[in-house]
């Protein structure tokens, strides 16, 4: 294994559009959502375990979960798990992991992943991040894996890129997150791609793009990371976090930057972001129903049902629904409408005011 290389999984979000399976203590990486054995986020380190050192791993999670990265990743270094104090979305996140790195090996090559995606195709995928590091290791680079869309999904963003015989592939355009009319265009022009949120550059190319693209967190980080690897780096990072702005890689630096490539992939992935989502990846009987618990259907379709093994559950005249019962919550809610989750969560801590429902 080449010891210039290194991941850094981010794993400190709540994964609200997975609610109620996933809560704010226990959230979706957590979980084993796919009845493997394995959580999403053991599923994640294993599958870079195999090709990166135990050494060069790192998880960057929220304060609250430090507790359970180590019990469901045993290999791990206390110190190779960075807590965050607050939430500021992945910029922070992988500014701080990037200084961390950077003080051990200036030539670290970074791989960033998000520790609950779905990679099917673990060979095909480890070959195609491999491609990434070798083309990264010139400390040029911003690299993103690129993946083929199948529909006209606004929860992505969007490469275009200049067509080449070489793997790596210049970027012309990243777009982030765009409305669902464009969206509908770019798949209908076959010009784009997927950003799978899975990047890989050099840590010196990361910090060289912090500073064009993002100047006030480059200049906050720097002064913090003082104190990175010392007693003093809990304090610093609490600090330095208070005054980041909350903003992705994606919005804060991909969008910017002229020095953007991507490598196309195909390994069966799915960022497992929702319960439609999750449908899609499930065994579904000849109605297209994925269950999961001590279930019975009828006249029922296109439907999810999640309930524990010692409750019989009946279902009748269901088409396109998710039926999740999770400890003391039962949901009940059409499947396509999973953007109503956050308006489900706002109106319990508004009527309700107990954290216990979430």
């Amino acid at each position: 294994m080449n010891k210039n290389n290194y991941v850094v999984i981010m794993a400190g979000g709540i994964g609200s559009r997975f609610w109620p399976y996933s809560r704010n203590d226990r959230p979706k990486q957590f979980l084993d959502i796919l009845g493997t054995g394995k959580s999403l986020i053991q599923m994640t380190f294993e599958r870079f375990n195999k090709m990166i050192e135990d050494d060069n791993i790192y998880v960057v999670t929220n304060d609250n979960y430090k507790e359970l990265v180590k019990t469901q990743l045993p290999k791990l270094k206390d110190e190779n798990i960075l807590c965050e104090p607050l939430r500021r979305n992945t910029a922070p996140c992988i500014a701080y992991a990037s200084h961390k790195i950077a003080m051990k090996n200036k030539d670290a090559v970074i791989t960033v992943a998000p520790s609950d995606h779905l990679i099917l195709e673990e060979d095909a995928f480890r070959s195609v991040i491999t491609t990434a590091l070798e083309g990264a290791a010139d400390q040029e680079k911003l690299i993103t894996i690129g993946l083929k869309p199948n529909r006209p999904e606004t929860g992505f963003g969007y490469i275009q890129y200049l067509e080449s015989d070489s793997e790596l592939k210049k970027v012309k355009t990243f777009t982030e997150k765009p409305e669902k009319e464009l969206a509908v265009k770019f798949i209908e022009s076959g010009d784009f791609v997927w950003n799978s949120g899975i990047f890989t550059w050099g840590v010196q190319a990361i910090l060289n793009e912090f500073e064009k693209s993002l100047p006030e967190m480059a200049e906050i980080f720097n002064e913090a990371s003082h104190n990175f690897w010392t007693e003093k780096e809990d304090k610093a990072v609490a600090s330095a976090y208070s005054q980041c702005a909350n903003i992705s890689i994606d919005f804060g630096v991909m969008e910017k930057a002229q020095n953007v490539y991507t490598v196309l992939g195909d390994f069966g992935w799915s960022d497992l972001g929702s319960w439609n989502s999750l449908h899609e990846q499930l065994d579904k009987d000849d109605e297209g129903n994925a269950i999961r618990g001590n279930v019975m259907l009828y006249d029922t379709s296109e439907s999810i049902v999640y309930t524990s093994k010692d409750k019989l559950t009946i279902v009748q005249g269901l088409d396109d629904y998710l039926v999740a019962e999770c400890d003391n919550v039962l949901l009940i809610c059409k499947k396509s409408d999973e953007q109503k989750f956050r308006d489900f969560v706002a109106d319990i801590k508004e009527k309700k005011g107990k954290q216990q429902y979430l």
